[in-house]
């Protein structure tokens, strides 16, 4: 099971397409999480006697090649330094943070599936080539399972140039009208257009104009389904559930919802953490839930945050009440429209019962642990201790 709601007007088009033969992927904020990296632009910034601009930041196009990046923040935020000095001073401080960028929910899983069926696979970014390969080091089996990896210096022009994509394709051996890009960002999606390729979207809450450019637009990775483009179909559910990587997260539980407390307001899980997922929650460091775990946005604001209700396995919620929380996701049923939080009564008793289920079984229980607890301990003893509370 999987569901994949799409917004974008294109998705339903009847119109034959060609057969999709090879995908291209984008790397930063498509496979792995660069909100990480906004603290380090701060830090840069600070140094000179400047204060980050959020709202000029967050109406930037995402995906600029290095060298635009830094010609437009030298002259936004009139830095005594020219665009090459920029990026000799602020790399090191990325560096640092590179080693420690995890890939985004689904990346992992897409690329494993991807080269284990025999389809030929690309990464495609506007980093310089070294940059890349400084990124993905960390990330096992990356390196080998790229057919092509291409960076901006490789070619004429970065995105939104075609000249990436074509590359790739034409180092595949594969026709550009039968390779898949799949991108983040508006730059990138233009590139693929540019390309005569067809392209999946899956875009930050601050690049809206992909829904309108892109073949189809998807939430998280999560959502991907590849028989739609007659690829090889996943074939990991384990009934209704799909294991994930672990993860984890805490915050104030008021009244069924989880508001996350950070320093700049933001929320530590990525624009991709989306969907209906399940785990565990503890509760003020002593009691311990299944739980069943929505994840969108609110709209209800001009500047939509994350929106995350936590649902008991067990029961009701009534008996838990501005307490901090901690969570550990470790199973993902569903993605969902931006009304992901208000499900209704059968839908939720169906996740419940699927999430329920799934806890039992063995490739979700072996994560084995509660996130922040001083010491972990195996979910069958957390499971199994007078501490419970199940309602």
């Amino acid at each position: 099971m999987s569901c994949c709601d799409c917004a974008s007007k294109h998705c339903n088009a009847e119109a034959p397409k060609p057969k999709i033969l090879a995908v291209i992927f984008d790397l930063d904020g498509t496979l792995i999480d660069t909100a990480g990296y906004k603290g380090v632009f701060q830090e840069f910034l600070a140094r000179y006697g400047k204060v980050l601009d959020k709202e000029m930041e967050e109406k930037k196009s995402l995906g600029k090649t290095l060298k635009d990046s830094a010609t437009s923040v030298v002259k936004d935020y009139d830095l005594p330094l020219t665009p090459d000095q920029f990026i000799q001073e602020i790399i090191p401080m990325y560096q640092e943070k590179w080693l420690y960028t995890k890939a985004l929910p689904g990346a992992n899983r897409l690329i494993k599936h991807f080269h284990d069926c025999g389809v030929p696979i690309a990464l495609a970014s506007n980093s310089l080539r070294e940059y890349i390969d400084a990124k993905i080091s960390h990330h096992r089996g990356w390196k080998e399972r790229f057919s092509v990896i291409l960076g901006s210096d490789q070619v004429k022009a970065g995105k939104p140039s075609p000249d990436l994509f074509e590359e790739a394709a034409k180092q595949m051996g594969v026709d550009a009208v039968h390779c898949l890009v799949i991108e983040d960002s508006v730059v990138g999606v233009k590139a693929a257009n540019a390309a005569r390729m067809e392209v999946v979207a899956v875009p930050p809450r601050g690049e809206a104009t992909c829904s309108s450019l892109a073949n189809t637009v998807l939430h998280s990775l999560l959502e991907f389904q590849p028989e739609r483009w007659g690829l090889p179909p996943f074939e990991d559910w384990v009934d209704n559930a799909l294991p994930i990587e672990p993860i984890y997260f805490s915050g104030l539980y008021v009244n069924g919802f989880v508001s996350e407390v950070t320093e700049d307001g933001r929320s530590t899980l990525s624009d991709q953490v989306w969907g209906v997922f399940f785990g565990w929650a503890v509760a003020d460091m002593e009691k311990t839930y299944r739980v069943v775990v929505g994840i969108g946005l609110d709209y209800s604001s001009c500047s939509p945050n994350k929106n995350i209700q936590i649902y008991t396995v067990d029961g009701n919620n009534c008996c838990i009440s501005n307490q901090q929380m901690k969570l550990l996701l470790v199973g993902y049923i569903r993605g969902s429209n931006k009304e992901i939080t208000s499900m209704d009564a059968e839908t939720l008793k169906e996740c419940k019962s699927i999430a329920s289920a799934s806890l039992d079984l063995p490739i979700f229980s072996h994560h084995g642990c509660v996130p922040l607890y001083p010491e972990p301990f195996p979910v069958e003893d957390m499971i199994g201790c007078d501490e419970i509370q199940q309602y």
